[in-house]
Parts: structure tokens; C-alpha cells; sequence
């Protein structure tokens, strides 16, 4: 992991990126075929207007900014923000980024009934989706990394309470595997930030079973070819399979929960040196696995995310069925229609994300894949293309990656990107998924959900001048 300074001082193979005049413009009666074309593009379009550093300002200029209603009363999100006691003091050099990140952390509690989860407002407000993962997991992490430690603690007690199952599983409809691993990864950057482990002992039973489900997972995954088949995310639930981010996170969780017990002297109940071989083997596996399935040609974008015959899709965002809308009656596609044959989609979006933020990939793998979302068709202004869409809820995977390469310009672009075109004008609220910029049919593909509206405050924490 580089250091804030070492990171501002890298390049990349973007290193020459400043903002020129744009070469499309928007015209009253023009803007659906703008975007259908912007829809069929392999290339992020805005890269050809880009040169040297990105400009927080510049990128604001260039196009329209979503419109939609704030998901609370924007007075109770500014008390929220007065309420903030941030360390260290939120500071990026970049007011509208500053604002965006208390903003992001003025969410969390208007969000949380009190410390119980909720992913969401409107249809994300469904008890059914209180005990997704990835939203205590958000939390936590954005919490913790602006020093509010002591509510970060509150609320991953609660989760670990009451979410997990005596055998360890979650209790939630659709867990992927990656989400125990990273349940075990956020309890370790939790016991490194917070001061005190007073937490940790109450908390350590339940981490325990989480372990130790996974363990028993690869036991029986090592009679065949020591990779692990499960869900790969809520919607595609239905689609088991051994997927690569899933094994990967595993080994990540693993890897992070020996050292959790080392230093805080706990004894899990598999030994710790057995527990560290078996992450190793998973690990071993998984990195033969992709090589054996990723083509051979290095400047291949399709990079298929499991084992087993995957065809290759034209680009990586195509739609093969019409998915209907009705934005203005917040009527939306079901889970399970945007999941039927849109593999390449849920590849983009997430499966690559999180198997570059396990950190699993050597560096030159990890290029690979990111190379392969800038050509394949994968994001729009940095922001992540989902169908004929946009979809950022999970971008604070990719762009932790992007900061682990040292591809400070691929970073900026991805995260200025977002809190320009991913947020609403004015109130800041981020919605789950997000039309392309100037979509006749209106900014809004899905409600709002505090997972989307936390990357800002994650990843801009990064940038942060103290």
C-alpha cells in the first residue's frame, strides 16, 4: 500500500491528463443520441479530453448534473454535518470534494434506525435488505477512517450480534462469499483505527464462526480443485459458480483474521498455522485458476470472472433483453431481470472490482484487469457502466485498487468523476444506479443507497491533506 505522498508522486500510463475543449456538446433535442452513442463505446470518452493532472472544476464543467429529489430533509443532513468531529479534519484542497464527504458521513446516521442497518430509502428500505453486508461493511470503513471510532464500534457490534448465524453464515437472502472475507477484513481496520479491544472481545465469538465457516468451505472445496463455488452477489444469486473475487476475498479475510489474533492474542479455534495454509492453498489455486482462464493475449480485454465456458460479449456493458423503465412512477427492473444473461455486466461492476481491491493479483495481473475495464467498455467519466447505465455502489473497491497501483490519474478521474456525475446537484445524494449525464429519461435508475453515497467519504480520505 503506498503512502498519501508517494501515491501524489506517481504516475502513470495517463500521466499526461488535462481537460481540452470538448468534442460533443449538448443540444436541446439531441441528447438521447449522445448518450446511445456513449452507450456503445469501448473507450471512457472522456480520456480524449483529458490532459496532465485531472481538474476537480474542469470535470464538474462538462456536463449536465443529475437532477432528483434528496433521498432526507436536506436540514437534517446539514444538523448531521454540523454534528461531525472528524480526524483529522476533512480537508482535501477541493471544497466540493469536502462537502461531499461530510455529506457521505452525514448519511450514515440519517440512514441507521438507530444503530440497526438499513441499505437504503424507497425500495432499498425493505427489511429484507437491512443485513446486506456490504452496507456495515461501507460504514465502518468510512466511519473509521475519519476517527469516529467509538460509533464505527457501535454499529459493527450490532451487525455482528445480530446477523450472524450460529454456523456463521449471514443472515441475509443473498451473501456473496467475498463478504465474509471482507466482514474479517473490516474487523481488523476496525481494531487498528479504534482505540482498545474491549470491542474485539465481545465480538471475537462471531468472528470465530465466520472463520470458521470459511475453513470449512475450503476443506470441502480441496477434494476437488481447492476452489470454492457460492453465490457471487445477492442478484445473481442464482448463478453459483467458482468465482474468482469470492475465492479471493476469502484469502484476504483469512489472511487478515491470523493477524487480527496474533496481535491481540486470540486463540481462534482452528490454529492459527493451520489457518494460514489453508489461505495459501486457496490462494495458490485461485491464482492458477485465473491464469489457466484469462486468454493468453495480453492485450485481451474480456477477462472472464469464474471457471467454465464464459462467451465473450461484444463490450462488457451489452444489453441483450429490453429492460423496462418508469422512472417517474419508481418503477424498476427486478434483481432478477437485470441478472438474466447480463454476466458481463455483473463482471464490471463487481466480480473485477473486488477481486483487485483482495489484492490478490500480482501487480501485472492487476494492470491487466484495470486496462481491460478502460477498453472493454466499463466506465463513463471513471464512473462504473452497468447495462445502459451507470452503477457506483461498489467503486470504492476499484478505486482502493487503483491507489494500491499508483495510477494517481485513473484514480481522480474515477472519483472526481463520481461526486460530479453520481450525485445529485445541490443535496448530493447519491442513487444506487444513475442515468449517463443528460439522459432524456432523467438522472435516476434506482433509489438511493448509503453504500454509493459513502465512496466519496472513503476515497476521499485518501486525498486528504492531513
Amino acid at each position: 500500500m503506498l503512502s498519501r505522498r508517494n501515491f501524489i508522486k506517481n504516475t502513470t500510463a495517463l500521466s499526461s491528463i488535462t481537460l481540452v475543449a470538448p468534442s460533443f456538446t449538448f443540444l436541446a433535442n439531441d441528447n438521447s443520441s449522445q448518450v446511445e452513442k456513449w452507450q456503445r463505446m469501448m473507450k471512457d470518452p472522456v480520456y480524449d479530453l483529458l490532459k496532465g493532472t485531472p481538474d476537480l472544476e474542469q470535470i464538474l464543467g462538462l456536463f449536465p448534473r443529475p437532477q432528483g429529489r434528496p433521498a432526507f430533509d436536506p436540514r437534517v443532513i446539514q444538523t448531521n454535518i454540523k454534528k461531525l468531529k472528524t480526524v483529522p479534519e476533512i480537508n482535501t484542497g477541493h471544497p466540493f470534494l469536502d462537502q461531499s464527504i461530510k455529506t457521505s458521513l452525514a448519511h450514515i446516521d440519517a440512514t441507521f434506525q438507530g444503530d440497526h442497518p438499513k441499505y437504503g430509502m424507497g425500495v432499498y428500505s425493505r427489511i429484507e435488505h437491512d443485513g446486506f453486508p456490504p452496507t456495515i461493511i461501507a460504514a465502518v470503513d468510512a466511519l473509521s477512517a475519519w476517527g469516529i471510532n467509538t460509533r464505527a464500534v457501535q454499529l459493527f457490534q450490532y451487525w455482528l450480534t445480530n446477523f450472524v448465524k450460529e454456523d456463521g453464515t449471514f443472515d441475509y437472502y443473498g451473501p456473496s462469499l467475498s463478504e465474509y472475507g471482507q466482514m474479517l477484513h473490516t474487523a481488523k481496520i476496525l481494531e487498528k483505527r479504534a482505540v482498545g479491544n474491549d470491542w474485539l472481545k465481545e465480538g471475537f465469538s462471531k468472528l470465530d464462526l465466520i472463520s470458521e465457516y470459511l475453513l470449512r468451505l475450503i476443506s470441502a472445496a480441496s477434494k476437488e480443485d481447492g476452489l470454492i463455488s457460492g453465490v457471487p452477489e445477492a442478484d445473481t444469486r442464482d448463478q453459483l459458480g467458482k468465482y474468482f473475487h469470492n475465492n479471493a476475498w476469502v484469502v484476504k479475510g483469512l489472511k487478515q483474521w491470523v493477524q487480527l489474533c496474533e496481535k491481540a492474542r486470540f486463540k481462534p479455534s482452528t490454529s492459527i498455522d493451520i489457518i494460514k495454509q489453508m489461505a495459501q492453498n486457496l490462494k495458490n489455486n485461485t491464482l492458477s485458476a485465473i491464469r489457466k482462464t484469462w486468454p493468453s493475449e495480453p492485450c485481451a480485454w474480456w477477462l472472464p470472472a469464474r471457471t467454465g465456458e464464459i462467451d465473450q460479449p461484444p463490450y462488457l456493458t451489452i444489453v441483450f433483453e429490453e429492460l423496462k423503465f418508469d422512472p417517474s412512477s419508481n418503477r424498476f427492473p427486478s434483481s432478477r431481470e437485470l441478472a438474466k444473461g447480463n454476466e458481463a455486466s455483473y463482471t464490471n461492476y463487481r466480480y473485477w472490482p473486488e477481486l483487485l481491491s483482495s489484492d490478490i493479483l500480482p501487480e501485472e495481473m492487476a494492470n491487466r484487469l484495470v486496462n481491460a475495464r478502460l477498453m472493454g467498455g466499463g466506465q463513463f467519466c471513471g464512473m462504473t457502466r452497468f447495462l445502459d447505465w451507470l452503477d457506483d455502489w461498489t467503486l470504492t473497491d476499484y478505486l482502493y485498487a487503483l491507489w494500491s497501483l499508483g495510477r494517481k490519474n485513473d484514480f481522480l478521474v474515477s472519483l472526481y468523476g463520481h461526486i460530479a456525475y453520481h450525485q445529485c446537484e445541490g443535496h448530493l445524494t447519491a442513487y444506487e444506479q444513475m442515468s449517463f449525464p443528460g439522459d432524456p429519461q432523467g438522472s435516476k435508475r434506482a433509489d438511493y443507497c448509503l453504500p454509493c453515497q459513502l465512496v466519496a467519504a472513503r476515497a476521499g480520505r485518501l486525498v486528504n491533506k492531513t
